[in-house]
């Protein structure tokens, strides 16, 4: 088992260290550890400056060859250390990265005289290859202070943005998934940057609005708040906002609704599947949205619930999302039950399920319900059929022909893997079996 040495460090002074970290922990809305970590990163960055300075001709450095090299700050002193791990062998062959046995015994040894016990000595001591000692590597050269607060001056903005971005990615992962409340401050070219509160004290945490996740009716004026849903944290240093968020994801629909109807906090009402359309394919058509619920007490209405009272809750939902259609329809275990409540408004005279297996069925409507039923542009029953998993075929109930349908039906029983992966839900509850929650 690999044991760790410490060996004692010199200092390299650094005025006001701690005067510093507190003025930039205060302006960048940092903790302390952050900024003292951004620090290190940027001194440890001068070392290597240093060290590649003073071997331009004689060797290259790897990407990688400081890996094992780190910075210790001394607050109280107001100075820094550099340091490096390195691991104990017969015969050195990297003295970045190994030193010889026999030289941390002697190195041992000469501490021991002034500051060791013989008894700390001996339990300091090293007992096989492979153990690792921690030296200080600081450079006596006067020059490496100056080069190494230059070049820490370069870096420690990034350095300090990466710690941000760090900091952001920690606390708005467990929001993935959730509705925030975001106001729009620029432009970038077809996407709107919006801002969104952070617990931490930083009140302008950018988050992005891609083109494809607006919704069509939105007016997006400098200043003015929409809530958002929070689709994406991206990880890593690039550019731009970290926070990727959307107005046309159905996840933002069922925060909604939680938000304004008390029995899905209580659980006595259930958001079953959702199936959205934030941005239809023809501009003739408007946005619109199936959401199916359900609920296992026997008093609680959950359509009626999710309405409310002369349809003041899904208004809020409506108006929030600038007037965009909203069904609520009942969901059932009953496959044919469930897809006649989901081509709501229109009325259905009969669901037969005539491919259980590649969950196909014809819905029998009449003449006067046809137009309806499809909705404009087949929005209607395309929403329908995601909603349900079920391809859907709209037919009109005086002209059809069972033997006719069925043959129609045999011939298209090789596709039904693909009907499968097109009619899916936005939204599932993939928990939900109807029996509990």
């Amino acid at each position: 088992m690999s044991k760790s040495k410490q060996q004692k460090t010199s200092n390299v002074s650094l005025p006001q260290l701690r005067s510093m970290i507190d003025e930039i922990s205060k302006d960048r809305n940092l903790p302390s550890s952050a900024v003292q970590t951004a620090l290190r990163e940027a001194l440890l960055k001068g070392y290597e400056r240093y060290r590649r300075s003073q071997h331009l001709d004689q060797m290259q450095f790897e990407e990688d060859h400081f890996d094992n090299f780190d910075v210790f700050l001394n607050l109280d002193e107001e100075a820094f250390q550099v340091v490096a791990t390195k691991t104990i062998v017969e015969e050195v062959f990297d003295e970045d990265r190994e030193i010889s046995l026999s030289e941390v015994k002697n190195m041992l040894q000469q501490e021991s005289v002034e500051d060791l016990s013989d008894e700390e000595l001996a339990e300091m001591m090293p007992t096989q290859i492979g153990d690792s000692v921690v030296l200080d590597v600081t450079p006596d050269r006067e020059d490496f202070g100056r080069m190494a607060a230059i070049q820490a001056k370069q870096v420690l903005a990034q350095k300090l943005r990466d710690q941000q971005r760090k900091i952001i990615q920690e606390e708005f992962e467990q929001f993935e998934g959730t509705a925030l409340m975001g106001k729009v401050l620029r432009f970038e070219r077809q996407s709107v940057i919006l801002s969104v509160n952070s617990s931490f004290g930083q009140p302008d945490v950018e988050a992005e609005l891609p083109q494809k996740e607006q919704l069509p009716n939105d007016n997006y004026r400098i200043g003015r708040t929409f809530k958002v849903f929070l689709k994406k944290v991206r990880e890593g240093s690039q550019r731009g906002p970290q926070l990727l968020v959307s107005r046309g994801a159905a996840g933002l629909v069922v925060e909604l609704f939680a938000n304004e109807v008390p029995e899905i906090e209580e659980e006595l009402v259930r958001i079953v599947a959702v199936a959205r359309e934030a941005s239809p394919p023809s501009r003739h058509v408007g946005p619109r949205t199936k959401i199916a619920v359900d609920t296992l007490e026997g008093d609680v209405d959950p359509v009626g619930a999710c309405i409310g009272a002369r349809g003041s809750r899904i208004q809020v939902v409506v108006n929030e999302l600038q007037g965009e259609k909203i069904d609520v329809i009942r969901w059932s275990p009953d496959p044919a039950t469930y897809i006649s409540n989901a081509l709501s408004p229109a009325r259905i005279d009969e669901v037969r399920l005539v491919n259980p297996e590649g969950r196909q069925a014809h819905v029998l409507v009449p003449v006067d319900q046809l137009s309806l039923a499809i909705g404009k542009e087949g929005q209607n029953v395309r929403l329908a059929a995601r909603l349900t998993g079920w391809k859907i075929d709209i037919k009109d109930v005086d002209k059809y022909d069972p033997v006719a349908a069925m043959a129609e039906v045999e011939s298209q029983r090789r596709a039904d893997s693909e009907y499968q992966s097109h009619y899916q839900p936005d939204y599932q509850d993939a928990g939900y079996t109807g029996d509990s929650y």
